[in-house]
């Protein structure tokens, strides 16, 4: 007889999940009703407009893709990208690097603008690369999980605009934890995560297409290569009056999203994004002051996913597993170029508190000495 699960309680400080509230944990347990009741036809529609606040858009089609944050990145790819077209895709660390990688296996021809890993991109390299090409869509990170920079956009969307190109934003560390206007910045299509500053469960991408976009998607010449993420199909499933099914959309998680999306805008964006600046220059003096060196320039830091060096002669992979085993405390690796070199803590909606960041400073400070 397997043994009733028990999982340990951990304070989850890495680069997602983020901790999850009780209510939302209630919200999760709530009676299970079929995709297609009317009572879920509201509750869908209640997600949708309260992720149109969180997003700051009036897009009609704004609803969450029932999957990850990496299938809210194939969604937009696979719907606005057909094969021949052609991609710029700005790659300053791993999930550039992924929106490549699909845009490349729709048949896209991709055009990269890179930069070094730890700096954004230069807006003078993505006009370069648009007066050499006439590309369908531009492709960025604005919270580059991978490295901890934040993606400065105004300068880069107007540079897509005066292109005529589609403009695609993956957002999923930043949406909920600091300044994102879709609408005000010109953004076409955009992907997030339910797990990051959200702070529900994962299993949902927050995706929001506007008009521009839902007519590339409308005038394709073939068809999305996906069934399961063509939106010309999900939104006779989100929006309308008569709803078509299209797959069994995952009930709890939509009832989690649902109750974190209006704990959000309960403490209000504003509020939310200072408590996580706020949060984030109490780290920061923790950490400088016990010596520690961020990766990324101040001007460009994540309030939300903190990148650090991993001081020299430390052990990367055994402090890591002593903060989990000892502390319960998770922050996460490195990845790719940093792998073994970098630090990445997060403090993500509900992991974004005072008593989290104590709590590490403290497990470091036992651990080093």
């Amino acid at each position: 007889m397997l043994n009733e699960l028990k999982p340990k309680r951990r304070f989850l400080m890495g680069p997602g999940p983020s901790d999850v509230n009780p209510r939302v944990l209630q919200a999760l347990s709530s009676p299970m009703i079929g995709h297609l009741d009317p009572q879920f036809i509201q509750i869908m529609d209640e997600v949708m407009d309260m992720t149109r606040q969180v997003f700051q858009t009036k897009n009609e089609f704004t609803s969450a893709i029932s999957a990850t944050g990496t299938a809210g990145m194939e969604t937009c790819l696979v719907n606005l990208l057909e094969p021949g077209d052609t991609a710029v895709i700005c790659v300053h660390g791993v999930f550039g690097g992924r929106m490549c990688e699909i845009a490349e296996r729709c048949g896209a021809k991709v055009v990269r603008v890179d930069a070094r890993w730890g700096d954004p991109i230069d807006p003078a390299k993505v006009r370069e690369a648009l007066e050499q090409c006439e590309p369908k869509l531009v492709a960025i990170v604005h919270a580059e999980t991978s490295t901890g920079v934040l993606q400065p956009l105004g300068e880069i969307s107007k540079i897509v605009r005066d292109a005529g190109a589609l403009f695609l934003v993956d957002a999923v560390t930043s949406l909920g934890g600091t300044q994102l206007k879709i609408d005000e910045w010109g953004i076409d299509a955009v992907y997030s995560g339910s797990q990051k500053c959200i702070s529900a469960p994962p299993g949902l991408s927050p995706v929001s297409f506007n008009t521009k976009a839902l007519e590339a998607i409308d005038s394709r010449k073939s068809k999305v290569q996906s069934f399961y993420l063509d939106i010309s199909l999900i939104r006779k499933y989100w929006t309308g009056a008569k709803r078509v099914y299209h797959h069994t959309g995952p009930i709890s998680m939509v009832y989690a999203m649902h109750e974190a999306l209006r704990i959000v805008l309960e403490e209000g964006l504003e509020a939310r994004f200072e408590r996580h600046m706020n949060n984030h220059m109490k780290l920061r003096k923790g950490l400088e002051d016990m010596g520690f060196e961020f990766v990324v320039a101040p001007e460009y830091r994540l309030p939300m996913l903190n990148a650090i060096k991993v001081p020299q002669g430390v052990d990367d992979a055994a402090v890591r597993g002593r903060l989990l085993n000892e502390y319960n405390i998770e922050i996460g690796a490195g990845l790719g170029d940093f792998a073994g070199k970098v630090w990445r803590i997060g403090l993500m909606g509900e992991s974004c508190t005072p008593n989290h960041i104590n709590m590490l400073l403290g497990a470091l400070k036992n651990i080093l000495g």
